[in-house]
């Protein structure tokens, strides 16, 4: 296939898998496959939580598109699709991982407004421990965090864990 074919359908993959992981994060991993999220709703003991099995599930289409397309004769357009699940991989990973959770340490800090928006909007996400309750499950695409602040009072702010000073003197 042409690479200036392949290009466009890459990007539309890189695009799409947005709306893919807004929907499996809402509907999956705060439904059915919350036993594997809720580990990433607590605080982490290790360097490895059980929601990480997420990454090796959602890469395994991509892996097969990719060896698919290359080595088994199928669609040639199916390497650009998986290398797109792939691409949108590890924009995930740099964001969420390393940029919002620092689970490999960096100075980063976020300056421009989408920047800064999406990091807040994450970080609201996370402010609700339970299944239930949460706002924000895109990634790359975010509601303004004053609108997910109001969502949040406005549910009465089921599931918000306490502040830490007021986790610290419970714990006491």
């Amino acid at each position: 296939m042409p690479w200036l074919h392949g290009i466009p359908l890459f990007l539309v993959t890189v695009i799409g898998m947005e709306a893919f992981a807004y929907a499996a994060h809402r509907w999956v991993m705060h439904g059915p496959g919350w036993f594997l999220h809720a580990s990433h709703h607590r605080k982490r003991t290790g360097a490895w939580e059980l929601n990480d099995l997420y990454a090796a599930i959602f890469a395994v289409p991509s892996f097969v598109l990719l060896l698919g397309g290359l080595q088994w004769g199928w669609w040639p357009g199916f390497v650009w699709i998986g290398a797109g699940i792939a691409a949108y991989g590890a924009i995930y990973f740099g964001f969420h991982d390393i940029i919002v959770h620092q689970r490999i340490p960096t100075r980063y800090l976020p300056r421009s407004a989408y920047m800064r928006r999406i990091v807040q909007a994450h970080r609201l996400h996370h402010v609700v421990e339970t299944r239930e309750g949460n706002v924000s499950f895109g990634f790359l695409v975010a509601p303004r965090p004053e609108d997910l602040k109001a969502e949040l009072k406005r549910r009465g702010r089921q599931g918000v864990r306490a502040p830490a000073a007021e986790q610290t003197l419970a714990e006491k």
